[in-house]
């Protein structure tokens, strides 16, 4: 699978370690790790907390940081 997609380091589907650190500092170290540098752009993948282990919340998160944005929530 790593030979598809570099992403799958040693077979790693979640694409990233499950320490600690991980679960809340992934992809990058900063609050809300949902939003990107790019304006309207947000990260919805296994490689945001709480990893590709916890189905649905990822997606949880991701639009809650769109509808605080927004002004909704």
């Amino acid at each position: 699978m790593e030979r598809h997609n570099p992403n799958y380091v040693g077979g790693d589907i979640n694409s990233g370690a499950g320490t600690l650190r991980q679960t809340f500092f992934r992809p990058t170290s900063q609050w809300n790790p949902y939003r990107t540098a790019v304006s309207g752009v947000y990260l919805c993948s296994a490689s945001t907390p709480p990893g590709g282990g916890v189905h649905g919340m990822l997606r949880r998160g991701a639009a809650h940081a769109v509808l605080a944005d927004l002004g909704l929530a």
